[in-house]
């Protein structure tokens, strides 16, 4: 994948997955939607470098035939992801929403629960449908 595709594939990938957790987190959470909007842009910017980084170095690690990956691969792949980002936004999610740390980890639970589940299905789709967002690339230049 070259700099502007993983570039792509991270936009897309927060942008979708922010029309859905704002709103419900703001419900479940009983928080201000402006606040969580602002901590789900803090988050989706920090996700999309990580994931820039992380994914350099995961095709480095298991190489870069994504279609060849297997199930229990594709885990290892969103755990890893996952478990990087939860270490490091539990203590800045919680200072900004003043929420406690049990708190803030009730919430990030729900959110790795949705974006377990979300992560595994959006880069299944994106592989399988990469040929076609080629396409749509090339049509942009």
């Amino acid at each position: 994948m070259q700099s502007r595709e993983r570039m792509f594939h991270a936009v897309s990938f927060e942008l979708i997955a922010m029309a859905f957790i704002v709103p419900i987190s703001a419900i479940v959470m009983k928080q201000n939607s402006a606040d969580m909007l602002l901590v789900s842009f803090a988050l989706s910017v920090f996700a999309v470098l990580w994931n820039y980084v992380y994914n350099l170095w995961f095709d480095r690690l298991f190489g870069a035939e994504r279609l060849a990956r297997t199930l229990f691969i594709r885990g290892v792949h969103v755990c890893g992801f996952e478990g990087g980002m939860l270490i490091i936004t539990i203590p800045s999610v919680s200072w900004y929403l003043g929420l406690t740390l049990v708190d803030t980890l009730m919430l990030e639970a729900g959110l790795l629960a949705f974006l377990f589940i979300y992560t595994f299905i959006f880069n299944w789709l994106y592989d399988v449908y990469q040929p076609y967002q080629k396409w749509f690339a090339n049509l942009a230049h």
